[in-house]
């Protein structure tokens, strides 16, 4: 079986993770850990107005920040799975979360995909949209999303 693990820096993808670990067998699933960083979403406004000789400098350093922290995610997701005896990959990628995990399961066509959900309602759910509910109506395959790690 393949899972793709779909995360962020949160609870919910903990939760996600745990939620793996406890559900399927080691010896017959193959998971890929998967963690988008949506750039430029989440750029200081500060940065993003920034003007000048270092402007650029400063937007790649943020930049490389947000990637080294992603992929110092997805190694502590993987080495937990790997613990658990888990066959787990990696994949960092940049872009729209809901298109990129969308994506990533076209190219690797995994059995399910799993992912936390935020729980967002109202106009957070609006405004920030809901990766989990665009993946479950667009994915081509299973989605299991993980509600967990409490409310924020």
């Amino acid at each position: 079986m393949k899972v793709l693990l779909a995360i962020d820096d949160s609870a919910y993808s903990e939760a996600a993770t745990q939620a793996v670990i406890r559900q399927f067998r080691p010896q017959e699933t193959e998971v890929r850990v998967l963690h988008v960083a949506e750039w430029p979403k989440g750029l200081p406004t500060s940065l993003a107005f920034a003007e000048g000789p270092t402007a650029a400098t400063s937007v790649l350093e943020v930049r490389d920040e947000t990637r080294r922290q992603g992929e110092e995610l997805i190694a502590r997701a993987a080495q937990r799975l790997q613990a658990a005896k888990f066959k787990a990959s990696k994949e960092m990628r940049e872009g729209d979360a809901r298109r990129v995990i969308l994506d990533c399961a076209g190219e690797w066509r995994p059995d399910v995909i799993v992912l936390g959900s935020h729980g967002r309602t109202g106009l957070d759910r609006f405004l920030l949209g809901s990766v989990s509910e665009n993946v479950v109506r667009h994915a081509a395959c299973s989605v299991e999303v993980i509600r967990g790690g409490g409310r924020p």
